[in-house]
């Protein structure tokens, strides 16, 4: 890619991966430099320019999608705010006996501009990324049936991040209608919480208030935050460049033509997988929190060391956490506070008992969320039993809680041993590397087919031959990844203490400080997996 193609339009794909020469060494400067040189009152416009420019650089045209969010959420929002005034205003003057009918017009009218805002979201949002599955499916339906009626399937193109600013923008809206934020008349404000370069591809999915303000009032770069900026963006250029892609010969291998190996080998691309997975997407956070950090601004943190969890429950509170979130304040918590839920658990409760009793209406609103986490992930039916799949994990994890503890106490088994711990986290993981399997895998018949391989033909023979050859790897390779994920669990095992070595570290002196910051570089620069035989491997998250 010449340097004009870059500057001068089209769409740039390499933009895409924090991690690319395009990026690191040609956008990311000069959006930095040129941050650094205006004037502290032109700096949050600068940055509103860079986003809209680099979102262009990534989507060309499609970017009309994030400008027309960003336009309908503001004077939607508006509308919300005049309608709560004139309320106010309304019952304050009104009589008593009326306030309750000046109360239910107004709620009926804020209730239809939500009703609109989310309909253009989410209807936008299906229309791109969900017709052609739902024509596809519509077709494959009557194709059972002598009729000659066919839908045609539609091919749209798919603005970059639209997953991820739909649902930004419509917990802006949604948090304006509760009265937990308060509408924004200053456009270019939002247009940034909305648009801000690093987070557009990935996430995370920030609230209004946890970053508009900031991202609006951030102020110059300070040579703290930018040294402490770059350590977090080359701790998660080792996870992705040292790891993930190397990796990526393997998985995409043995997934795109698994009837050709057995149980162990696809076994082992599970795992590979769930690795990538994992180091590519908290690689790139590391990469957006460790931006923001250095224009002093704090980030929603997206992971939380998940494969220390004791149970699928507390793996998604640790993974993709501010999409996780997402759904429990707009899904789950709506759905269990709704009147015919509370109803349903007040007599559930008198039949079933405190634990279960809530369990019934508690499970539709986690169908809900898991139903809409699959298919947020994906227009396809094994992105579907992902999210099922998790549904009924969590819920009889739920159910089986009180068996537990009894078992707990009969076995006189303290749960906090160290043990039955690792135990746990075994298991949970077990689980989490079956499900991604389905979640990789090229459809729902590939996943089952690869999941009744794991056991019905599992051979160790495999994994001590040359076939990883063929896969695109060697053991330099799996060498490199195992020393890599080491290193990698020590700093977490720190972390899961409440220890943190980035402390640590900036209280030693300047020269040690720098000599672990260049051997960090070196070791990247060595043992990355670039140059000739390795692609650029997209960032995994952005197709979502």
């Amino acid at each position: 890619m010449t340097l004009s193609a870059l500057l001068y339009g089209g769409k740039v794909d390499q933009l895409t991966s924090f991690f690319s020469l395009e990026f690191l060494a040609i956008f990311f400067p000069a959006a930095l430099l040129l941050y650094g040189v205006v004037p502290k009152k032109c700096k949050p416009y600068v940055l509103l320019a860079e986003s809209y420019v680099f979102v262009w650089l990534i989507s060309g045209k499609l970017i009309v999608f994030l400008l027309l969010a960003t336009l309908l959420i503001h004077y939607c929002g508006l509308w919300l705010d005049r309608l709560q005034i004139n309320m106010r205003q309304a019952l304050a003057e009104g009589e008593s006996d009326a306030r309750k009918v000046i109360r239910a017009h107004f709620t009926a009218k804020q209730r239809g501009v939500i009703a609109l805002a989310v309909v253009l979201l989410i209807g936008t949002l299906l229309a791109l990324k969900y017709s052609a599955f739902f024509a596809g499916n519509v077709n494959t339906l009557l194709s059972l049936f002598p009729v000659t009626l066919r839908l045609q399937v539609p091919q749209h193109l798919l603005p970059i991040g639209i997953s991820f600013f739909t649902l930004q923008a419509l917990s802006y809206i949604l948090d304006v209608y509760r009265g937990t934020t308060k509408a924004d008349d200053n456009l270019p404000r939002l247009a940034l919480f909305l648009a801000f370069f690093p987070q557009i591809v990935e996430g995370p999915i920030c609230r209004y208030h946890q970053t508009a303000n900031a991202l609006w009032n951030a102020g110059s770069i300070r040579f703290e935050n930018l040294t402490q900026g770059l350590q977090r963006i080359l701790f998660g250029m080792l996870k992705k460049i040292v790891i993930a892609d190397r990796l990526d010969p393997l998985v995409k291998t043995v997934f795109s033509n698994h009837e050709a190996y057995d149980g162990a080998v696809i076994a082992v691309a599970a795992v590979c997988y769930t690795i990538q997975l994992y180091m590519d997407f908290s690689g790139a956070m590391d990469a957006v929190v460790g931006i923001a950090q250095i224009i002093g601004v704090s980030m929603p943190e997206n992971f939380s060391r998940p494969f220390f969890s004791k149970t699928i429950s507390e793996f998604w509170m640790r993974w993709h956490i501010t999409l996780g979130t997402w759904f429990k304040d707009y899904v789950f918590y709506p759905i269990t506070a709704s009147k015919g839920m509370k109803k349903l658990t007040k007599r559930s409760r008198k039949t079933l008992g405190n634990h279960y009793g809530p369990l019934a209406a508690g499970s539709v609103a986690l169908f809900c969320v898991w139903f809409c986490n699959g298919l947020w992930h994906g227009a396809a039916w094994n992105y579907l039993f992902f999210g099922m799949y998790h549904f009924v994990l969590i819920l009889g994890g739920s159910l089986l809680t009180p068996v537990v503890r009894w078992l707990q106490r009969v076995l006189r088994i303290d749960p906090e041993q160290w043990w039955y711990r690792t135990l746990q986290m075994l298991r949970t993981t077990v689980l989490v590397i079956i499900g991604e399997l389905f979640f990789r895998a090229h459809g729902l018949l590939a996943g089952l087919q690869m999941f009744e391989r794991l056991l019905t033909d599992f051979s160790l023979q495999p994994l001590t031959d040359e076939t990883w050859v063929d896969l695109g790897v060697d053991r330099y390779d799996l060498w490199i990844v195992a020393i890599t994920l080491l290193l990698i669990l020590f700093v977490s095992v720190y972390n899961e203490k409440g220890v943190s070595l980035r402390d640590h570290l900036s209280k030693k002196k300047r020269i040690f400080r720098w000599a672990v910051l260049y051997a960090l570089i070196v070791y990247i620069v060595v043992f990355g997996a670039y140059g000739f035989g390795y692609a650029p491997v997209d960032p995994l998250y952005a197709q979502f």
